[in-house]
């Protein structure tokens, strides 16, 4: 994910803390983001690996816009 300020890094921390749907998709985003980073450091992809990478890429991109949203209706909920 972008570099993210200190202040949303304690939403965040926070939010893990007490949702359990939110730090779900935040570490499924973190895995994913690992698998996408080793995958494109290969040198060859097997068609099959990279129809796999397409897929993680888009359940990355799914979980991250539920993330950023949830992330907007909590600092909206209470501005810093």
């Amino acid at each position: 994910m972008s570099a993210r300020s200190p202040e949303e890094m304690k939403l965040i921390t926070r939010l893990c803390q007490e949702d359990g749907e939110f730090d779900r998709l935040w570490k499924e985003h973190e895995d994913f983001d690992r698998r996408v980073t080793e995958m494109e450091g290969r040198h060859y992809l097997t068609p099959e690996e990279e129809l796999e990478l397409k897929r993680i890429k888009k359940l990355k991109l799914a979980g991250k816009d539920k993330i950023e949203a949830r992330l907007r209706t909590c600092k909206a909920a209470s501005p810093v």
